[in-house]
């Protein structure tokens, strides 16, 4: 009799550097077993082009050495964040999540618990095996009482380590998944009932009905100390009273398909949630990327004018992005923030490289001066005392906060600086389209509206004038 050959996995492995079909699971582990179930599904339903799988920290990071489909490698537990943006920025893909207990039922719960509370199209696949296996053995979420680990070598004590997490149960009780199930592959009937479980959820994602998730318990021989078959029998006398296997949900003959999320007509305002004219950002090759870093004191308009910035590029119709960095103090802590103008797709909001800095104080310039590229722009307010000009960058010192002081208005430092960075050029953006962004800040307070866009006209103009 031969053998039938599986589907849906690449023909060797190419892990360790030299082909093979071994995978580097441990003797008796189910995550091959998994693997096989999972691939074998996705080439019967035809759907392979349309797969990304989050590839999770664990005993299966190297997922992507065996299921021929797409794959991304995830940070710790962040693999229903991962699908959530792949679904949502590609609605013809169909996002997967493989994780294990650790990475799900520890750092990655809530991330989780919250994608199967809106509901995301996709399926997570929970590899219950109650240790954390690949760092060692240690107790996991799902460690059952009294269960002896690398963490608890006298066993899980209630009292002190608290109860095994019953993540089927939990996210049974959100309103959103459609399909959720509990399966085994710890002998032959309980993998044929993981393999029709596996396909229905794929079936469901096949389909875009919605939010999947079927947890397998899976035998780990040796951080149980135990061989292959004393491994696969503590899961059925001991892991099943615990968790208990069985359908918890499935409403996928009544699902339909759901939309995709997140789309909404138009681009989003930074300052108001109203149509305000601008159009949809576009691609253009000419304009070139600017990647600006504002930072100083909390309570100086530093995060402000950084979206000013940011929303000045959104009503001239480029991609834009604001990124924020703040201490816990209101008023007084350093705060910071990181803005993307550019004519194409932004790839991430950190700026490492700054095409242009705005500093308010000495701190802040001494912390991200050097991290203006060479020929860039560095502003300062005037009142700063430098310990000597930077080399290689253009350096431009104004006195904002006194300007502001002198026309009445001493917290309009940062439409000052707005004005200052408007007239270096660094931006790319038009004068005027600062000047709207300025106003739309305001528009709670319609009353300051005046007085700040009458400073801002007044600072570009000495700005200008300095610099010719």
């Amino acid at each position: 009799m031969g053998v039938k050959k599986t589907t849906g996995m690449y023909p060797t492995f190419d892990r360790s550097g030299a082909p093979t079909r071994a995978s580097h699971y441990c003797a008796g582990c189910g995550h091959g077993i998994i693997h096989k179930l999972i691939a074998e599904a996705v080439a019967d339903l035809g759907i392979a082009d349309r797969v990304v799988m989050a590839n999770p920290i664990g005993c299966a990071v190297f997922g992507y050495y065996y299921w021929d489909i797409g794959n991304i490698g995830v940070a710790h537990g962040r693999a229903a964040a991962v699908c959530t943006a792949v679904s949502r920025t590609c609605p013809g893909a169909i996002a997967l999540a493989y994780q294990g207990d650790g990475d799900l039922g520890a750092i990655g719960f809530n991330c989780t618990f919250q994608a199967a509370n809106r509901g995301e199209r996709m399926a997570t696949f929970f590899v219950n095996n109650a240790t954390y296996g690949m760092t060692g053995g240690q107790m996991a979420p799902t460690s059952l009482e009294g269960q002896k680990t690398a963490t608890t070598p006298r066993g899980r004590d209630l009292a002190n380590d608290g109860y095994p997490l019953h993540v089927c149960e939990v996210l049974n009780q959100l309103a959103a998944p459609v399909y959720i199930e509990r399966v085994s592959v710890a002998d032959t009937r309980r993998i044929m009932q993981a393999k029709r479980a596996i396909r229905k959820a794929l079936e469901l994602q096949r389909d875009g009905k919605g939010y999947a998730f079927v947890e397998i318990l899976s035998p780990c021989p040796t951080n149980m100390g135990m061989d292959a078959v004393k491994a696969a029998q503590f899961f059925n006398d001991s892991m099943e009273k615990e968790f208990p296997l069985g359908v918890f949900r499935d409403r996928g003959a009544t699902a339909t398909a759901r939309p995709p999320a997140g789309v909404r007509p138009g681009p989003a305002a930074f300052f108001t949630a109203t149509p305000d004219g601008a159009r949809d950002a576009a691609p253009d090759p000419a304009f070139v990327e600017m990647r600006l870093k504002v930072a100083g004191f909390g309570g100086q308009g530093i995060l402000s004018l950084g979206l000013c910035v940011a929303e000045a590029g959104r009503l001239a119709g480029r991609y834009t992005t604001w990124f924020p960095t703040y201490g816990p103090e209101q008023r007084g802590g350093a705060a910071s923030c990181s803005v993307v103008v550019s004519g194409r797709p932004v790839g991430s909001p950190a700026v490492g490289h700054a095409d242009a800095l705005v500093c308010m104080n000495l701190p802040a310039y001494e912390r991200f001066v050097r991290d203006v590229r060479p020929g860039g722009c560095v502003i300062v307010d005037a009142s700063v005392s430098l310990p000597g000009k930077p080399e290689g960058v253009r350096l431009v010192s104004f006195p904002a906060v006194q300007f502001a002081s002198e026309r009445g208005i001493p917290r309009a430092a940062s439409a000052v600086m707005l004005a200052v960075l408007a007239a270096s050029g660094v931006t790319g953006l038009d004068r005027d389209v600062l000047k709207q962004a300025l106003a739309a800040s305001f528009h709670k307070k319609p009353a300051l509206i005046p007085g700040n866009l009458e400073i801002f006209e007044a600072a570009y103009r000495q700005a200008l004038g300095e610099r010719t």
